[in-house]
């Protein structure tokens, strides 16, 4: 179990290293990693960089159902290419059914509350159980949302598994520079069902 201050020494000691250095630096606090996928815009770049340090980490796609067909062509291809170690997660009701009960609500409905613990909030329990991490890689970055600002590289989740964002300090350009740089594709058509605005937490995080 980690502590809050052993998350103040990690960002304090790394807050200037590169994502390379910070992934090595989690892998040496525990081998039993995991890191998370939903294939929205950058993700190749985390997937890419963990995965050279450790080929064959346990990559986890919680699948929502939604995703465009452009997105899943892009996982596809991001799978392909890097030979990830992809673990599926899906909803226990299908879109199809879904959306006669339920269709998709509006984010000030009672309803979305359910849709988002049915499609995205279940499913990453249950990846999370099956897998037990005690380090959870992930693509947050600072200015995604006001949460998200207040975190740094490490963090604790709710579940005290540590989270590490290797491109915490990143922007865009120096993304789109690393994308670039190893020939990695991106994606702009990710549909989140449980957002409202691109600034909403989702529920994972917060």
């Amino acid at each position: 179990m980690f502590t809050e201050s052993q998350i103040t020494e990690l960002n304090e000691a790394l807050k200037n290293a590169s994502p390379e250095e910070i992934i090595k630096k989690a892998f040496e606090l525990s081998e039993d990693t995991v890191v998370t996928t939903n294939f929205r815009p950058y993700e190749a770049a985390i997937l890419h960089a963990v995965s050279r340090v450790e080929a064959n980490i346990p990559v986890v796609w919680c699948d929502t159902g939604y995703n465009t067909p452009q997105t899943y062509r892009h996982a596809e291809q991001v799978i392909k290419d890097l030979n990830l170690n992809v673990h599926l997660y899906v909803p226990k009701q299908t879109v199809a059914h879904r959306d006669v009960v339920l269709g998709i609500p509006s984010v000030d409905t009672p309803e979305h509350d359910l849709f988002t613990e049915q499609v995205k909030l279940e499913p990453f329990r249950r990846a999370m159980e099956e897998h037990k991490p005690k380090v959870w890689f992930t693509n947050l970055r600072q200015g995604q949302t006001a949460f998200r600002n207040s975190i740094g590289i490490f963090s604790l989740s709710k579940d005290g598994v540590l989270k590490v964002s290797p491109f915490y300090y990143w922007t865009d350009e120096k993304l789109d520079a690393y994308l670039e740089e190893y020939g990695l594709p991106n994606e702009f058509k990710y549909f989140d069902p449980t957002k409202a605005l691109a600034n909403r937490e989702c529920g994972l995080h917060a």
